[in-house]
């Protein structure tokens, strides 16, 4: 196996891993959705100023991510739904800034941990067209 061959496998199985962990996290977050719909208001109301969100409305956001994420775990429209992960992402760790300017107050040091995970969701949506590990092919790609 030459060079070449053998980096691109690394980078498509290391790209994989980074898609699988991003998955996991999300789906927690969108599990929380359903198990506590309570708590996702509140933090719709705390972190985006959406406030009045009722159960009902909890789930029809929790039923669109888990349809997103499942397009994202499989690697679908890589240009598309990567990209809308890593900007929900981004929106997620830029409304959490009063966090970021109180670090050591509670459990504010846990915010930090969005940091590393955008940038996952950066090199995903930036080298996608890597991300060939497990995935849908694309129309162009089938072709």
């Amino acid at each position: 196996m030459n060079t070449i061959t053998h980096d691109w496998r690394r980078v498509a199985r290391a790209l994989f891993v980074l898609r699988i962990s991003v998955f996991l996290v999300m789906l927690m977050w969108t599990l929380d959705k359903f198990v506590r719909p309570g708590h996702a208001a509140s933090i719709f109301e705390h972190f985006y100023g959406l406030g009045g969100f009722g159960e009902a409305m909890i789930y029809i956001v929790a039923v669109a991510e888990i349809g997103l994420l499942i397009g994202f775990v499989l690697g679908a429209a890589p240009r598309w739904i990567y990209g809308a992960v890593f900007l929900l992402h981004g929106v997620s760790t830029l409304s959490s800034y009063r966090q970021y300017l109180q670090p050591f107050e509670g459990s504010n040091l846990l915010f930090f941990a969005a940091w590393p995970m955008l940038g996952a969701c950066f090199a995903l949506y930036t080298l996608r067209d890597l991300d060939t590990l497990w995935r849908i092919p694309s129309k162009r790609e089938r072709d």
